[in-house]
């Protein structure tokens, strides 16, 4: 296919010919049954907390050691002293080492400062 011949269907100018459903989908558009698909993966909740106090925290290393992934926006605990903050560096350091957890900083404004915590089955790769 030649430049000209792209172009022009970019453009909308010609039609991309089709190939045809294959029979088996065809049927199951046309059914009126009711039916469901199941995705390969399962679906994770994904979680935002601002954790206020050591309780927070306690939930979010529940969640982690269930298979969820949280986002954690700590500006606040940071405004409340370094002993509070200290607490959630040393929380993230136990999930890392005993739960195989990663973090990763997602943005640190004047007002937010975001982490993303992943279980162990969910990579998080770091890219740029």
């Amino acid at each position: 296919m030649g430049f000209i011949d792209q172009f022009k269907r970019s453009l909308g100018m010609e039609e991309e010919k089709r190939r045809p459903i294959e029979p088996f989908v065809e049927e199951i558009l046309e059914s009126d049954a009711d039916m469901s698909i199941t995705p390969e993966q399962p679906f994770y909740e994904i979680i935002l907390i601002k954790p206020r106090s050591e309780d927070d925290m306690d939930y979010v290393r529940d969640q982690i050691v269930e298979g969820n992934p949280v986002i954690v926006d700590v500006a606040y605990i940071e405004k409340e002293g370094e002993k509070t903050f200290e607490m959630i560096g040393t929380k993230l350091n136990i999930l890392r080492k005993e739960h195989k957890a990663e973090a990763i900083l997602l943005c640190k404004t004047k007002d937010k400062h975001m982490i993303l915590i992943g279980p162990s089955k969910i990579k998080i790769i770091k890219k740029g």
